[in-house]
């Protein structure tokens, strides 16, 4: 069996293609943008990769096409596989009917926090000894690795709700039927192929109809989209979670104001307590949504708790790059409002009055329509100086969205002015957050060498 992989470099298709290997097939692939890191990872995994969609790439006919769902009508490598008449399918497609058969498939979803809290999920099952397998948004340092095959019957999955290709037009989650579903919240987002919100909902009431009635739905507490949803109809039992004691399902009480300590609240009582690394009330409440998770797999809360002790993250999330002359730079993936106020709160909350750095690149779909351009500025608020970076195709101004009067908040349109200005003004102590859902022009080497 040979297929062939349009778009493989993507975080999603990169993992159906590691696991189509593991699973024993020939793989190929091309894409537009062939690099490390996961060019390498697939190199290493024996995948032939081609730069480019020519049809030359599919001139050893495979078995497959898996088409990614970056890639339209009119890219040549998917005209010359209609044209030839060769069998194809998407990505979630293929993941469904060759992995997730017969598999206990746990599925997070939901706008923020689905890497995150499917890496916990992930590491809880595989420390109580039950080697799930798992395909994750992103490479959890527990593993180094961002999907595999593991061992039947559990299987980890990010849900993502983006459109599974262009023949296609269902969110991604409706092909995995999960037995355990996480919807970690819900809020606008991907403009670039939703009018609304109310959309969204549509999508995700498609993904609560494929729980069967003996599974388990894990939610956020008081998240109005959320229960817009459920209120379409649900046929599953329901668990809440929240990141404070209030009564619901699971709730916790935060012994340290970063959260990196919290006892973990069942029913209301104290279950167990985490010490562990991660900052923020977001991923306390990511955390009980995976105990939550893993207890309907079978895991013991106290096996749980002790897990996430040793849960070291996800690259891209959080993530230390390195420290210069006192200077702390990290990375994470965070772009859309929310998610850049919570992970700021979170961080300040672990420095307290140090001055936090914030270089930020509005580089997703949503953001380059300017969706955000409104609540941009507020969800800042955290940071002591904040460079934004316009690149030419932003589509619109992200000087005419700032408050004038904010002299914390400048503009730049080259990554290395902003270099040399935020290595001139840092200081010893000083906290550098580099915000991207990208590769950002490399700033992050960039700074390091310039802070030397």
């Amino acid at each position: 069996m040979h297929i062939h992989i349009l778009g493989i470099c993507g975080t999603f298709m990169g993992g159906v293609a590691l696991l189509a290997r593991e699973h024993g097939v020939r793989v190929s692939g091309s894409d537009a943008n062939v690099y490390p890191p996961m060019s390498t990872q697939l190199h290493e995994q024996g995948i032939e990769l081609h730069e480019g969609y020519g049809a030359d790439a599919l001139a050893d006919v495979p078995d497959c096409v898996v088409i990614g769902n970056a890639l339209s009508r009119g890219n040549p490598a998917v005209e010359h596989a209609l044209d030839s008449g060769m069998p194809y399918t998407s990505g979630p497609q293929w993941l469904a009917e060759n992995v997730l058969q017969e598999r206990w498939v746990l599925a997070v979803s939901g706008t923020h926090g689905k890497t995150s809290t499917a890496s916990m999920l992930a590491w809880i099952l595989e420390y109580a000894g039950l080697s799930p397998g798992f395909l994750i948004g992103g490479v959890p340092v527990n593993f180094g690795l961002s999907a595999r095959l593991g061992q039947a019957p559990f299987f980890v999955v990010e849900a993502d709700e983006y459109d599974t290709a262009f023949f296609d037009k269902r969110s991604k989650f409706v092909h995995y039927r999960p037995r355990t579903l996480v919807m970690n919240n819900l809020e606008f987002d991907h403009a670039d192929i939703f009018p609304d919100l109310a959309a969204i909902q549509t999508q995700f009431h498609h993904l609560v109809r494929t729980v069967p009635g003996n599974g388990l739905i894990i939610r956020k507490a008081h998240d109005t989209a959320l229960d817009e949803v459920l209120s379409r109809g649900c046929w599953t039992a329901v668990e809440q979670v929240a990141d404070s004691d209030e009564g619901v399902t699971w709730g916790a009480i935060s012994q340290v104001e970063d959260g990196s300590c919290f006892d973990v609240v069942l029913d209301g009582q104290v279950a167990g307590t985490v010490r562990w690394g991660q900052l923020g009330g977001h991923n306390i409440q990511n955390a009980l949504a995976a105990i939550a998770a893993a207890r309907h797999a079978g895991v013991p809360v106290a096996q749980a708790v002790a897990a996430l002790c040793g849960y070291r993250g996800v690259k891209r999330r959080m993530e230390v790059r390195g420290t210069v002359n006192g200077i702390t730079v990290y990375d994470d993936f965070a772009h859309h409002p929310t998610a850049i106020a919570t992970t700021l709160q979170g961080l300040r909350r672990r420095v307290g009055d140090a001055r936090i750095l914030v270089l930020l690149e509005p580089r997703s779909n949503t953001m380059k329509m300017g969706v955000h351009r409104d609540t941009l500025a507020a969800s800042l608020a955290g940071a002591d100086r904040v460079w934004l970076y316009e690149p030419e195709d932003l589509g619109w101004s992200l000087a005419d969205s700032l408050p004038a009067s904010d002299a914390r908040l400048s503009v730049g349109r080259s990554v290395e002015g902003i270099v040399d200005e935020v290595s001139a003004m840092a200081a010893a102590g000083d906290h550098v957050l580099v915000m991207s859902n990208g590769g950002f022009g490399g700033i992050h080497e960039k700074l390091l060498t310039a802070l030397q």
